[in-house]
């Protein structure tokens, strides 16, 4: 609807509506990246980075044309005019000597950049002087790459027959070669430079005589008379590359302070050139005091990186790789860049004679051709020199990652300079970033040349900025990540004490990494997980669990998750530091953000797996209870299935909806009955997880039973799960349990339990198979421990997780000790069942409960390789281990970290879009803007005129279920409407429907709330239902996309399904992105949004439940309307003992609507069922005025500019009061329908701007009303 709509022309806007900002200033909720993208990583790519077909470069011919001190003829030179070659000045001496210097420094600056090819020149040489050194050099070289340098400087310009110009044996006559000729000799594969005028003409011969012996080959392959068919077959052009200083129709630029061979001298001298070139830009100023002749004393070499001039040639490098990287294609990336060591060297430096020479009007040419890169934004940070008074020459280079300021008494080294950080970057970030090195060969090769210690220690260095220093901690995140050799050298580094010295930097980002970090380094390994015990770092990882960023509470579950899940033995102490850790993350259970709450189960799946017996013991108690507890009869769902089906003639169209996955529609045969008590979890002050009796939000993805590898059901179906966590507080459990068993292994499968029925998919699927897993695992036992006694399960239980039923098979023969874990999985490889029914009567040790468990990590032989993917996981065990693997994957995980590593391959030049002023989303979002400010003016208007009646039916339709909530989008003619468990959407000005899908709520659920949250740009509609879930959705009413679930979670967290309910009712602040949330509890809880965590829970002190809410952000006043006829006013600026700042009990039955208005003198309006409305002045102590309407009231909503008030009633009609009271208009009977009378209404709702009434009734019809067609 959005994309039909942006073609509708605006007109008629005044100019004090399009330069209205409100809509500009507003925040976005719910559109950060967490919620844009999918949660996982990159794509890796099908290349590697040290490519199979290596080559090198191992001949150079240097054909030097010169003849000093004679001009061509074609060539008419500037007085002055550029002289230098090779930085020679060929006039300072004597023509021969000249030459033979001149070809002398060009050797010499090749071999800077690959000193081990076989160099010979040829200085002014004849025909027969180039054919003898090409077919030389072609023979020696064999199938390697042989590279031919021409200078054309002393002789004509290349013709267009496709001939080079050398000279006869006495100079007395320039003769031209062939390039034909030049191909033959040199063969394939070859690289040609040619520094002369008009050199684009020899790139085109070239490919046009390649593409003559191609065709000359495909004649002779089909005549075998062909004189070419009884001749050796030459090679294939195919594999030549070729750089010319310009194109077909240029000269080269004769500047006297530029070198004549500057296209040479950008090519093999590249640093020289770029600062002489950037000191004579008029606009760009080096260092205050640097001149040409300075930079001829940078002292160093170029390949010692220890030297000045060896570390801007590894910036340099740094940078132009990135440019290639961004810019070429994948493929020719590889073939130019890291291929071969000299090619990639001189495409590095071509990107840099691109940039300088296109600057002279003269345009270089390569084959294959380049995308251009001389205005990519990384060129502008190509050249920085300082200087010191001392004449101690530092260069630093910034990079876009690596920019920084250096203190004027160090050196960039010492300060851990831009440029060290930029070189380092360069052989590390681009291959880890995406360039595809295999992560082992990083890690292998940084470790090797103990390249981790400079990153340690620009890592703990606090005077370093944080964003290099979340670089670093995230190429440390790399090296450790499962390479035991990083890990063992980072611990020795002292990793885990700097990480966690910076837990608490203000800058999040960092934040989050160092957490990931420290998640690596000690993943399945111990040494650094004791290391971290002994710096408390799983206290202070607990700090990052209440972080404001929802990233950075991730990656401290996900650390806190890999502290766990160590496979090593467990003591005493390792098992309660296991418990305190675990209660820490209990504490998430109802956190806001589904991606941590999924990074939670896989968290708590790490302890499931360390401790497998104990949960195994719990879940057979569990079930043991469900089966013995009665279920009531469940109550018939109303409707019927709701499996989605589309345009059915006799089913209404349900729309499938997503959630980055599939929202299955509930299926199961039985709904559950709403008068049950569910187990839930109530948040308390302290750092315990309490049980009460309450209810806990179910999910239809689980609903359906899924299915373990083999029979594609769970053992826990979603209803046996549902009913565990209602009668495990009525059952004995906690009777038969110690109280320290209880306080771990109880609570966490409880907490799975709720987590199974979270409302974000995908959290209840992990849940679910975590669940699934230990259910297998203890049904699986021939002789299950299905009775738990007192002694047995005491606050002495055994320290280790191990049952001592149960054998562990350990590889090598190695008989089981008494401390060994009964874990039959690590962190990293999936295990499956082989089958269910297995065999019952298992040879094991003493007292054996029939399985064999094998840990996963003793199934590797004791030597194993760098790559190796362990052992065959379908190979036949003689002990059958396999048979009895665990359903819980080793490698569950979320993608967090992976998505995480995203950020550092985006392009960090590139202006986002939403500010980028031309990006077609700014253009979208400026046209929805000056949308709003139409609605705004038009109903302003028609508002302003007067409102005589408002009872012309503009819009009815029959909905597809029961309306329950209605809800007007601000700017778009859609409507919104809910029934029990779905959402319908009409367009109320041409009466169709635009989209229905199911919300994903149980069925003994229903839909109580409706919010339109950034309604002024890229909407998302929030739905709240009565047991407490909340779901934010997005791409509704859109024909092209299905709905997706952005986020979902569990608002309140101890509500009563309930028919006489208020349920749960929101209200929502688009300028603070907070969100009100009340109900059938005694609190008001606050969330904020933009956190995705809970700010604040205010008691409502009263005893009946919260029916409406109403906020004022610039007041920071809460109004709550109660059940027992109380309206309640509260100003979350102060304490909680003090917050209720009054209460008004002048009604005496339910609340229907609590109304605040919005500006600074606004009043409260409030209306009861009996139909007393009360105006109310939030400082004075009783109300300012009364009014009186019908009685029986079942919803009423109050529009926020017209001052009227729409109320419905239970004996079916509408009636629309104006603020002083007088009747506006009756509404008994709909339009048409031969006089039809309306049915008891369910729900209504003004437009927040149009004086238009959404009506929904019990008979299905969703009507609109508006005033009189011609008042509008």
């Amino acid at each position: 609807m959005e994309s039909e709509m942006l073609q509708s022309p605006l007109l008629g806007l005044g100019e004090e509506d399009e330069a209205d900002l409100t809509d500009w200033n507003l925040p976005l909720a719910f559109m950060k990246k967490r919620h844009c993208e999918k949660i996982e990583g990159s794509k890796s790519l099908a290349q590697s980075w040290r490519m199979k077909d290596r080559m090198k470069t191992v001949s150079v011919a240097l054909v030097l044309c010169l003849n000093v001190g004679v001009d061509p003829p074609d060539v008419v030179k500037t007085t002055p005019c550029a002289r230098l070659e090779c930085w020679i000045d060929p006039l300072s001496m004597g023509p021969q000597k000249a030459l033979e210097t001149i070809g002398a420094n060009l050797q010499k600056q090749y071999e800077n950049w690959q000193p081990r090819a076989r160099y010979k020149q040829s200085l002014d040489p004849t025909v027969d002087e180039v054919k003898k050194l090409c077919t030389s050099l072609r023979r020696n070289a064999k199938e390697e790459r042989v590279l031919f340098h021409y200078n054309g400087h002393g002789v004509p310009r290349p013709t267009v027959n496709g001939e080079i110009w050398v000279f006869n044996k006495n100079y007395t006559q320039y003769i031209p070669l062939s390039v034909y000729d030049l191909q033959t000799w040199m063969g394939s594969p070859s690289i040609f430079v040619y520094d002369c005028s008009n050199a684009g003409l020899i790139v085109k011969s070239f490919k046009q005589f390649a593409l003559q012996r191609e065709q000359e080959l495909e004649v002779a392959a089909i005549n075998p008379n062909h004189p070419l068919a009884q001749m050796p077959l030459p090679p294939s052009m195919k594999n030549c590359i070729q750089l010319a200083a310009c194109e077909a129709s240029e000269l080269l630029p004769m500047i006297p302070d530029l070198p004549a061979d500057l296209f040479t001298s950008c090519l093999t001298t590249p640093i020289k050139i770029a600062l002489r070139w950037f000191c004579m830009q008029k606009c760009v100023s080096l260092v205050p005091g640097v001149t040409l002749d300075l930079i001829e004393k940078i002292p160093g070499r170029l390949n010692d990186r220890r030297t000045p001039l060896g570390e801007l040639n590894w910036i340099f490098t740094a940078i132009t790789d990135t440019i290639a990287w961004n810019v070429l294609p994948r493929d020719l990336f590889q073939k130019l860049f890291r291929q071969d060591l000299l090619v990639a060297s001189l495409f590095r430096n071509f990107l840099l004679a691109e940039r300088i020479m296109r600057s002279y009007n003269c345009t270089p040419v390569s084959s294959p051709r380049l995308p251009p890169t001389y205005m990519h934004a990384m060129c502008t940070h190509t050249y920085l020199l300082s200087s010191h008074s001392h004449g101690q020459w530092e260069a630093a280079l910034p990079v876009s990652w690596c920019e920084e300021e250096t203190r004027d008494d160090e050196s960039p080294r010492e300060a851990g300079g831009a440029g060290e950080l930029s070189r380092v970057a360069q052989s590390t970030l681009l291959p880890i970033c995406g360039v595809g090195l295999p992560p082992h060969s990083c890690q292998a090769d940084l470790v090797k040349d103990s390249g981790h210690k400079y990153f340690l220690s620009v890592l703990a260095d606090p005077y370093m900025p944080a964003e290099h220093r979340t670089m670093t901690a995230f190429i440390l995140a790399v090296i450790v990540n499962s390479y035991n050799t990083g890990q063992e050298a980072c611990l020795q580094g002292n990793l885990i004490a700097i990480c966690l010295e910076q837990l608490n930097d203000p800058h999040p980002l960092l934040r989050q990494w160092v957490a990931i970090c420290l998640g690596r380094i000690w993943q399945n390994f111990d040494s650094a997980r004791w290391c971290g015990v002994r710096d408390s770092a799983h206290e202070k990882l607990c700090s990052l669990l209440s972080d404001p960023i929802p990233e950075v509470r991730c990656a401290a579950v996900f650390a806190l998750g890999t502290f766990v899940g160590n496979s090593a033995e467990r003591t005493d102490h390792s098992t309660t530091i296991d418990h305190n850790v675990a209660m820490m993350l209990a504490q998430l259970i109802n956190d806001g953000s589904p991606v941590v709450r999924k990074e939670l189960v896989v968290a708590l799946s790490h302890l499931v797996v360390q401790y497998e017996s104990n949960f195994c013991t719990v879940a057979l108690q569990f079930m043991e209870e469900e089966k013995n507890y009665p279920l009531p009869s469940p109550a018939t769902a109303e409707g019927g299935s709701l499996t989605p089906v589309r345009d059915s003639p006799c089913t209404p169209r349900l729309r499938s909806v997503s959630s980055y996955g599939n929202i299955r529609a509930v299926t199961t045969a039985r709904s559950l009955n709403k008068s049950l008590q569910n187990l839930s979890l109530t948040e308390e002050s302290g750092s315990s997880v309490a049980f009460s009796p309450g209810n806990l939000s179910t999910s239809s993805s689980a609903s359906s039973t899924l299915g373990s590898p083999e029979s594609e059901e769970y053992i826990l179906s979603f209803e046996t799960i549902d009913k565990m966590r209602r009668v495990s507080s009525y059952s004995a459990l906690n009777s038969l349990i110690g109280v320290s068993f209880n306080s771990v292994y109880t609570q966490i499968w409880r907490v799975l339990l709720h987590l199974a029925a979270d409302p974000y998919p995908d959290v209840s699927d992990l849940a679910m198979k975590v669940l699934n897993s230990i259910a297998y695992k203890a049904t699986a036992n021939a002789r299950p421990q299905r009775v738990l006694t007192t002694s047995s399960l005491t606050q002495s239980a055994p320290a280790s997780p191990t049952n001592k039923g149960i054998h562990i098979h350990q590889a090598g023969g190695s008989p089981p000790t008494s401390s060994a874990s009964s874990s039959s999985l690590t962190n990293d490889v999936a295990k499956q069942p082989v089958g269910r029914d297995l065999p019952a009567g298992r040879p094991g040790g003493p007292g054996t409960a029939g399985v064999q468990y094998t840990p996963h990590s003793q199934q590797f032989p004791r030597t194993r390789k760098m790559f190796d993917k362990g052992p065959d996981q379908t190979a036949d065990d003689a002990d059958d281990a396999a048979g009895h693997r665990s359903l819980v994957p080793a490698t569950m995980q979320t993608g967090f970290c992976d998505w995480s590593a995203r950020y550092f391959a985006q392009p960090v030049m590139k202006i986002p879009e939403e500010h980028d002023l031309e990006s077609q989303t700014r253009k979208e979002r400026e046209w929805r803007f000056l949308r709003n400010a139409r609605v705004r003016q038009q109903a302003r208007r028609l508002v302003q005129k007067g409102i005589a009646k408002l009872d012309d039916q503009i819009f009815l339709n029959r909905n597809p279920g029961v309306p329950s909530v209605v809800k007007f989008h601000p700017f778009t003619p859609c409507v919104a409407v809910a029934d029990k468990d779905s959402i319908c959407f009409w367009d109320w000005e041409k009466g169709e429907k635009l989209d229905y899908f199911h919300n994903g709520n149980p069925r003994y659920t229903r839909v109580t709330a409706m919010e339109y949250l950034n309604g002024q740009d890229c909407s998302l509609l929030l739905t709240a239902t009565d047991d407490g879930a909340i779901r934010v959705w997005k791409n509704f009413a859109d024909l092209e996309k299905n709905p997706e679930m952005v986020t979902a979670w569990q608002g309140l967290s101890d509500m009563l399904p309930t028919t006489r309910g208020a349920g749960m009712v929101v209200d929502w602040e688009q300028e603070t992105g907070l969100l009100m949330s009340s109900g059938d509890v005694r609190i008001v809880r606050i969330w904020d949004t933009d956190r995705e965590m809970k700010v604040q829970d205010i008691p409502t002190g009263a005893d009946s439940c919260v029916t409406s809410l109403s906020c004022d952000s610039h007041r920071s006043l809460i109004v709550a309307g109660l059940g027992d006829g109380s309206i309640r006013v509260y100003d979350r600026r102060m304490a909680l003992s003090e917050c209720r700042v009054m209460t008004y009990r002048e009604h005496t039955a339910w609340v229907v609507k609590a109304y605040l208005q919005k500006h600074p003198e606004g009043h409260i309006m409030s209306v009861s069922v009996n139909g007393d409305v009360r105006f109310f002045d939030p400082r004075m102590p009783e109300s300012v005025n009364v009014l009186q309407i019908v009685k029986g009231l079942t919803a009423l909503d109050i529009h926020p500019q017209a001052n009227l008030i729409a109320c419905g009633s239970m004996n079916q009609f509408t009636a629309v009061y104006s603020g002083s009271g007088e009747l506006v208009s009756h509404i008994k009977y709909y339009d048409g329908f031969m006089g039809q009378r309306v049915g008891a209404i369910s729900c209504l709702a003004f437009h927040p701007h149009w004086p238009h009434l959404a009506v929904g009734s019990n008979d299905y019809y969703i009507s609109v009303y508006s005033v009189e067609k011609r008042a509008r």
